[in-house]
């Protein structure tokens, strides 16, 4: 759970001038800024700028006095970044499972594999070749060498990660500043998504999808490829050190080449993103409805055209935290306005969700990330749709209704709202309007009874679903508790839908 520990002003606001932007104020770029004009406004002709990203969501460890131990020699040329203007193109995902509830839990990972404008149309997967694959369904000789290394790690992950950012930070002080100012909760997600990465390197649809979207969501942090080579070195660095009775020069190298495959996708999936989109939007809040005490839908109108599709997701980073960013669904199909429209739950001690659902009021910018997810509907089906929402979860299963609603194509919706009480049924109106005006949609309300999650009993007492694709989206309890349920009613797992990946990666769909 997040919890701010940097100082504060009385108003509670982080003190020292951290911020990005002044609220309610035209927003002013940072010193250095590749985004911006003295004006503080991106520039309208977006240029090519540095590729890559290492997701930074890290903190230094509490020693960073000296340089931990030995130092690790220079990655091998493999790290090094392809310096070509010209991306290649990536593996194209399969759909995958997905849906994600805009909750203050940032995805580490995610099989994201459609963007809402497709990238130019390119050949190839640029990827560095792995040793050897065992034969199908057996792990690859460097997974087998790279799950050893993560088992060995785990009962110390704490140190490792520690020791990981005390080597980053103490031998490249200059990416200290890609940082959020305050990192106790935010420390381990750039060393969980590249360990969760290699862990997975033999499962290519998910890894790649993955990867893709690390790639272009973390240009917003202003990473580029050069940086690359750093964190691998000191990757290598802290998992030699706590892995060191199964560690050898084969370990090394495993890690070396797997190492290369994630930063060249992720690599190449940025560079291919910067010609056709920034690194970030300003929105400005144009409308807060305050639903509950701790739920609000904020209306935001972006700086320039957003692209997305419903079903979709945006990183959000507020003037009060910054970078600090969290994910939150679209909670309606893009609008000829161009407004777009979010659920947001305050949780406790949640920085992001606090700040938008306490604090911000209409003429406040925020900054958005790139779309993404996959929990998209597929148009050129006629296959009913099947969506479970559970709290804010609501927000998707509503975009894709009228998603499904202007395209005009009569499907049967069947919508499960779960909640934990009526009062927590907060877009129960809009939704039966919804209902009121499509005949084919049905919307049925589930509420708790004796605080048990009551969906998959719902579930289980209509149907038949056999031909629905389904969606899912909501709390990671209520995702796991559906999707089994959804399975168990014979819907197969290929046509089952969410954006909560770690749930999807762990599954190995």
């Amino acid at each position: 759970m997040d919890a701010p520990t940097t100082r504060s002003a009385d108003d509670g606001t982080p003190g020292g001038g951290d911020g990005w932007f002044t609220p309610r104020k035209q927003p002013v770029s940072a010193a250095g800024s590749e985004q911006g004009t003295s004006e503080g406004r991106r520039l309208a002709a977006l240029r090519p700028v540095s590729r890559g990203t290492a997701g930074p969501d890290g903190e230094p460890a509490q020693d960073e006095a000296q340089d931990p131990a030995s130092r690790i020699p220079a990655p091998p040329s493999p790290w090094t970044a392809s310096a070509s203007d010209q991306p290649q193109q990536l593996a194209e995902p399969p759909a995958s499972v997905q849906t994600q509830e805009p909750t203050e839990t940032e995805m580490p990972a995610s099989a994201e594999p459609r963007a809402p404008v497709p990238p130019p149309a390119l050949t190839e997967t640029r990827v560095p070749a792995q040793r050897s694959a065992a034969p199908a369904g057996t792990p690859s000789p460097d997974a087998v060498l790279v799950r050893r290394t993560m088992a060995e790690v785990a009962p110390v992950a704490d140190k490792v990660t520690s020791y990981f950012y005390a080597l980053l930070f103490v031998r490249h002080p200059d990416l200290r500043s890609l940082f959020p100012p305050a990192m106790d909760a935010q420390r381990d997600r750039l060393l969980k998504a590249l360990l969760t990465a290699a862990e997975h390197i033999d499962n290519t649809p998910v890894l790649v999808d993955y990867l893709q979207n690390l790639g272009r969501g973390h240009r917003k942090y202003g990473t580029r490829a050069e940086h690359y080579p750093a964190v691998g070195e000191c990757l290598i660095g802290a998992l030699s050190k706590y892995a060191e009775s199964v560690w050898d020069a084969e370990t090394e190298a495993a890690w070396v080449r797997t190492y290369t495959t994630i930063s060249q996708v992720m690599i190449d999936a940025a560079a291919a993103d910067e010609l056709r989109a920034p690194a970030w939007w300003y929105a400005e809040v144009v409308s807060h409805d305050l639903r509950t005490a701790d739920i609000a839908v904020l209306t935001l109108r972006p700086d320039q055209p957003y692209p997305f599709l419903a079903g979709q997701y945006a990183s959000i980073e507020t003037p009060w935290w910054p970078r600090i960013w969290r994910h939150y669904s679209f909670a309606s199909a893009p609008r000829s306005d161009g407004l777009l429209t979010f659920h947001v739950k305050a949780i406790p001690a949640g920085w992001v969700s606090n700040a938008l659902v306490h604090r911000a009021r209409p003429g406040d910018v925020v900054r958005l990330g790139p779309p993404a997810g996959s929990m998209t509907v597929d148009h050129t089906s006629d296959s009913g749709l099947l969506c479970l929402g559970g709290g804010t979860g609501i927000a998707p299963i509503k975009a894709l209704v009228e998603d499904v609603a202007e395209h005009g194509a009569r499907r049967p919706v069947e919508v499960f709202y779960g909640a934990r009480s009526d009062h927590d049924l907060y877009d129960i109106d809009t939704m039966l309007r919804l209902q009121q005006s499509h005949a084919w949609l049905e919307v049925r309300p589930v509420v708790d009874r004796d605080g048990l999650l009551q969906l998959p009993d719902a579930i289980r007492a209509f149907g038949p679903w056999t031909e629905y694709d389904a969606y899912v989206s909501g709390p990671p309890g209520m995702i796991r508790s559906g999707v089994d349920a959804l399975r168990g009613v014979g819907i197969p797992v290929e046509r089952i839908r969410h954006d909560s990946v770690e749930e999807l990666v762990a599954a190995g769909h």
